[in-house]
């Protein structure tokens, strides 16, 4: 029993090892820290600093991978909100300020809805995951983003 339970514990050290392997093969990424300094997640990501990469983001993608998202970088903070017209996949949306500090998050938001959707206060920096993402990783306000491989700036 307690061998089960400490293979149990650790399963999400591993996923978080593995995601930091994939990171560490030089594309952009974005790990997620714990208020409590432990990294909860590490994402592989697109990054989308443009307008028009912004204004298209995940829209006519039939898959995500696991451990993948989209980071959409805005050239200030300002409070946003995103629609999932012709997203065909639900996101879970990590909205964070511009000290990358976790605002909020828009969990499972419907495919094709035209719904705007945000969070309270201001935010830089949004991240498109897998629908349940979020709550798989123990990811909550608060939470801080580490930007790997890229620095994060809007190229317009």
């Amino acid at each position: 029993m307690k061998a089960e339970m400490h293979r149990r514990g650790s399963f999400p050290f591993v996923l978080v090892l593995i995601a930091l392997l994939g990171c560490a093969r030089g594309g952009p990424c974005v790990s997620i820290v714990g208020t409590d300094g432990k990294p909860r997640a590490a994402v592989t990501v697109e990054v989308a600093s443009t307008t028009a990469q912004r204004e298209v983001g995940l829209m006519f993608r039939k898959h995500l991978d696991d451990n993948a998202g989209m980071i959409f970088v805005f050239p200030d903070s300002a409070p946003r909100n995103f629609w999932m017209h012709n997203t065909e996949i639900p996101l879970d949306m990590i909205f964070a300020d511009a000290s990358g500090r976790v605002t909020g998050i828009v969990a499972n938001a419907q495919p094709y809805s035209d719904k705007l959707l945000g969070v309270d206060g201001n935010s830089q920096y949004v991240l498109e995951v897998n629908g349940g993402f979020c709550a798989k990783n123990g990811i909550k306000p608060g939470d801080h983003f580490q930007f790997q491989n890229f620095y994060p700036h809007a190229a317009e």
